[in-house]
């Protein structure tokens, strides 16, 4: 038996390794995400240019957003946060063959009932579209539209909830590049269709419904040789009795609608918008494509990579390994987010000004979307720590907790949105649909706050030491991060007066320098890579 003295030395190049690891699997999918999201903002730049800011556009968030909630249910919310820590269970403790039949069983379970579920999405889509968007009712055209577009979107949940369970065998097997670069196919079929499908219909709206139909075909599609390569394809079969199915169906009743909080009140957004002034729902969407960069590309990379991670520990009763793989994360949260939240409130404009600006996209378009995206800025903060932080509950197979906290959350969101919306409405301080992302910010953030409260009281987050001045550091240098971007913004003049290249010009020096800036000042405040060092043996 190895003496105490010996077991650091064997622990410290363990937990280097799995440091070591985490780094790598979060900069593969990091930079895969990346490369979603700028095809997306490709993507969203075409739309804007063709389609600008009004009811086609409108119709088209609402009728691609009702299938994203049931997608939060049945793909990466619900369903992989459910399913991510059985499969984890299933690999550390049970043979192979185990394993390989268990995935058969969730597969073809889950084929058949999204198979139904979409069937009847199919059918009622014009009752859908006057739940999720009342206001359209009195607006014959945008009604209309929404309800044939929501026809041919409504099927993509079929699709991409395979290819997201695809996608979670392939990450549990630690292969995570090929998930991570899924989406940009989605980008991809959808600026095809936009671009060149468009101008060949009567109907150039439809062209983007039927390309979110035919770009999750070619998700799922895309997946299947990978899974083939690692021997993962899964043989569905029905199995709704299989032990290891109605694990996770016990453990997603709780998670659907705690996973799906800021989904529900995006929806709840989409629907008090649909009374506002035409555009309203168009100006959040873009606002909140920006927010989902960083999100996507930060955020979710890191959630995903921990997940597995996490579910591991608890299955290894490793509870150092775990609270360090959480303090980690929540260290780049700090380091990241926090400064990104800030860059994006205050270049909330020269940044919808460099990016959409043209065609049909107006300047007033701009002013409208800059105001939602600087109340959603502060959210950033709270949107990445849920995903960082609800993994700490699911990896445990504890869904209740998240679901209690985030219930309070959307009640909060809910209430908040009629207060904020009404209050601007009579005072007109802000555009009203500014409100709308007001209170969506300030509900992410009450999440937030209470997951980490909830970890740190039962005990399964505690804090390792340097978070007081890798804190002091990181303030300042986002002092010094907003400083630099006001006095370059200061001397660049009108963003609308300059062309095209100038603008981007522009917002790369008023975000490369000013990030320099925001690093250098970090370092000389005593932020040093020790700050994020995991400590627990693995």
């Amino acid at each position: 038996m190895a003496s105490q003295a010996e077991q650091p030395m064997h622990a410290e190049p363990r937990a280097q390794a799995h440091r070591m690891r985490l780094l790598e699997s979060t900069s593969v999918v990091g930079s895969m995400t990346l490369l979603s999201r700028i095809t997306g903002l490709a993507r969203e730049i075409a739309f804007s240019h063709w389609f600008g800011a009004g009811i086609v556009m409108d119709a088209f968030v609402v009728a691609f957003r009702i299938p994203n909630l049931f997608r939060r249910f049945f793909a990466e919310g619900a369903f992989s946060q459910a399913f991510v820590p059985v499969i984890a269970e299933y690999r550390a403790t049970r043979p192979p063959a185990a394993t390989r039949e268990f995935i058969d069983r969730i597969s073809g379970t889950l084929a058949l009932v999204l198979f139904v579920t979409t069937a009847l999405g199919v059918a009622v889509a014009p009752i859908l579209v006057l739940v999720f968007a009342s206001g359209f009712g009195a607006d014959n055209g945008r009604f209309e539209l929404a309800a044939d577009m929501l026809r041919f979107t409504f099927p993509y949940l079929f699709f991409i909830s395979l290819t997201a369970l695809a996608g979670a065998i392939l990450n549990t097997d630690r292969r995570f590049a090929v998930p991570a670069f899924t989406p940009v196919l989605l980008n991809v079929v959808l600026i095809v269709f936009a671009a060149w499908v468009a101008p060949q219909l009567d109907r150039p709206a439809m062209a983007l419904a039927l390309g979110v139909f035919v770009a999750g075909f070619v998700q799922l599609l895309f997946q299947i040789p990978f899974l083939m390569r690692a021997r993962l394809l899964p043989r569905p079969r029905w199995g709704w009795a299989h032990e290891g199915v109605r694990r996770v169906l016990k453990l997603m009743i709780p998670v659907v609608f705690g996973s799906s909080v800021a989904q529900i009140n995006i929806l709840f957004d989409t629907w008090l918008a649909s009374f506002l002034v035409t555009g309203s729902i168009s100006w959040l969407y873009y606002s909140d494509r920006l927010i989902e960069f960083p999100l996507g590309v930060f955020g979710i990379a890191l959630a995903t990579v921990i997940l597995p991670n996490l579910s591991e520990h608890h299955a290894r009763a490793s509870p150092e390994a775990f609270s360090a793989t959480l303090d980690w994360a929540l260290r780049c949260v700090l380091l990241i987010a926090l400064p990104a939240a800030l860059g994006l409130g205050v270049l909330a404009e020269p940044v919808l000004a460099t990016i959409f600006y043209g065609g049909e996209f107006t300047g007033g378009d701009v002013e409208m979307a800059a105001a939602s995206l600087r109340a959603f800025a502060p959210g950033l903060v709270g949107f990445i720590l849920v995903k960082v932080l609800a993994p700490g509950y699911f990896a445990r197979q504890d869904t209740r907790t998240p679901v209690r906290i985030g219930v309070r959350a959307l009640l909060l969101g809910m209430v908040l949105n009629v207060v904020f919306v009404l209050t601007l409405l009579r005072t007109e301080w802000a555009p009203p649909h500014s409100g709308l992302a007001a209170a969506t910010t300030l509900s992410a953030l009450f999440n937030a706050a209470y997951l980490l409260v909830g970890l740190v009281r039962a005990g399964v987050y505690r804090a390792r030491p340097g978070w007081r001045g890798m804190a002091l550091a990181v303030a300042c240098g986002c002092i010094v991060l907003v400083a630099s971007i006001y006095g370059l913004l200061g001397r660049l003049g009108d963003w609308y007066a300059m062309g095209t290249w100038s603008r981007v010009g522009a917002l790369g020096l008023c975000v490369i320098g000013p990030g320099i800036a925001y690093l250098a000042a970090c370092y000389a405040c005593g932020l040093r890579t020790r700050h994020f060092r995991l400590y627990a043996p693995v």
